[in-house]
């Protein structure tokens, strides 16, 4: 094979996160008793994407990013709540959401058998953890290295140096990484000096100043990149 070693992003990529998030934030703002309408939606996808940039780019720690979100948000509707309690209860829904992409577990269950597998992700511990178990996807991959056990953050050298120290028999030019997010995953790849494979679902192409070394529009297409 092409490769010995991928490294896997997980939300978007191996767990259908949009469908996590989605069943978590209707669950809560029904439990506030405030409609989860698409201006709520919008308004809360604008914050939380804004506060993970920032942690991309080093300015907010993961805690800062999820513990200060929820406040801001209901803030924007008259209701004042505590930021922190609010964190706590969606994370207690988002960890239940595992639907897995396409038929993501028979392709690693069968990659696991001629590649070793590993995570990359920026999630929080606990959640991603439960997730990987509860969709059966935990057991193939040989370790998982997450932003807030690291220290830092994709796309950072400096999580991908944590990562590659801890790989047995590690060759950069036998890695390459697999995800959705040029910002996070295929900056980080090629901050790391690794390929950079991009999985995004809608079809040609819009990185204009990134270019991954290969573009998928699903997981299936990687036996093609991979020669099997």
């Amino acid at each position: 094979m092409r490769y010995d070693t991928l490294l896997f992003d997980v939300d978007d990529t191996l767990l259908d996160f949009k469908d996590a998030e989605n069943q978590a934030l209707q669950a809560l703002f029904s439990e506030m008793q405030l409609a989860y309408t698409p201006e709520i939606e919008q308004t809360y996808q604008r914050i939380n994407q804004s506060r993970w940039k920032e942690y991309e780019l080093g300015n907010m720690s993961s805690k800062e990013v999820v513990n200060g979100r929820f406040g801001l948000v209901f803030e924007k509707f008259g209701k004042q709540v505590d930021s922190v309690e609010m964190e706590k209860k969606y994370r207690a829904y988002l960890n239940k959401g595992h639907k897995r992409l396409g038929n993501s577990l028979e392709i690693i269950r069968d990659l696991s058998k001629k590649v070793d597998l590993y995570i990359v992700t920026n999630g929080v511990a606990k959640t991603q953890y439960q997730r990987l178990t509860d969709s059966e996807l935990l057991p193939y991959f040989k370790d998982i290295f997450i932003s807030e056990v690291a220290g830092f953050q994709k796309p950072r050298l400096e999580f991908f140096n944590y990562a590659f120290s801890k790989i047995p028999t590690f060759q950069k030019e036998k890695t390459a990484i697999i995800g959705d997010s040029l910002s996070s995953d295929i900056q980080g790849g090629i901050n790391a000096g690794i390929d950079t494979i991009w999985l995004h679902s809608k079809g040609t192409s819009s990185a204009k100043s990134l270019i991954p070394n290969y573009h998928i529009t699903a997981l299936e297409e990687l036996y093609d990149i991979l020669g099997e």
